[in-house]
């Protein structure tokens, strides 16, 4: 029962569609009990509950559908080249134990290997539809905010076993296509915690030769769309590698300033 947890009291949308038809192929009879659970929105009189609770129950819903969101694309990722590297999984597990709980490193594990079950029997070109539709959901009903952040945790994982294969770094333009962000998205984000000059440029999507005012608004559109008190209600874990995200987006702008002798 416990994997519930990961995909109780989704918000929405993510209660249903290719989301929920993943989640329940792959969870089977506890995608069916977690709507009962303590976890569960659906089918409870809200009007039983203080306004305090029913915020942190709406946070429990937005976060869990976060995180299943974020396992099912992870599952994509790192099986888009059609291997599955021992690395990469061991970083997975790491990631996850790291940013949220030992707990979480086992149960999602658990979801990935019935995700690469699923798009086993699926096939991969059915698989490929399934995971544009979960994209196209996620643009209607996740923030912004929240869909650059996952993104950012599949660039991370991406470059776990220290070099990006052509087809993981199309898989990942085509998510972010998809959730309705620059196809550039993820090529930026994949250069942070870089140290040289390049990085800097890559980071805020920009070449050399940028003008200073394009360095200050570029930084200036990161900054504000990055910012980790636009995903805090997804959980203090999430905001914390959010914060990380924001100072290596500071970094990189620091580093070009200073090549350019701005202030």
């Amino acid at each position: 029962m416990a994997l519930g947890k990961w995909i109780g009291g989704f918000l929405g949308l993510l209660s249903g569609g290719p989301i929920g038809m993943l989640a329940g192929i792959v969870l089977g009879a506890i995608f069916d009990s977690a709507f009962s659970d303590e976890y569960s929105l659906t089918g409870v009189d809200m009007g039983d509950y203080s306004s305090a609770q029913r915020q942190a129950r709406q946070q429990q819903g937005e976060r869990n559908g976060f995180l299943f969101s974020l396992m099912v694309l992870v599952a994509h990722i790192i099986h888009a080249d059609g291997r599955i590297m021992h690395s990469e999984m061991e970083y997975v597990r790491r990631f996850l134990r790291q940013n949220f709980s030992t707990q979480a490193e086992t149960e999602g594990e658990e979801i990935l290997l019935k995700l690469f079950e699923q798009k086993k029997r699926m096939g991969t070109s059915r698989w490929n539809d399934e995971i544009t539709a979960v994209c196209q959901q996620l643009a209607f009903a996740m923030p912004q905010e929240q869909r650059l952040q996952l993104i950012a945790f599949l660039c991370e994982i991406a470059k776990a076993d220290g070099s990006v294969q052509t087809e993981e770094r199309e898989a990942l333009r085509q998510i972010c296509l998809n959730m309705s962000l620059n196809g550039e998205t993820a090529e930026q984000l994949m250069g942070l915690g870089g140290e040289t000059l390049d990085d800097a440029y890559r980071v805020l999507g920009l070449h050399p030769d940028a003008t200073d005012d394009e360095v200050r608004q570029a930084y200036k559109r990161m900054a504000r769309e990055n910012h980790p008190d636009r995903v805090a209600s997804l959980g203090e874990d999430i905001r914390r590698a959010a914060e990380k995200k924001f100072q290596e987006i500071a970094d990189a702008k620091d580093r070009i300033f200073r090549a350019r002798g701005m202030k």
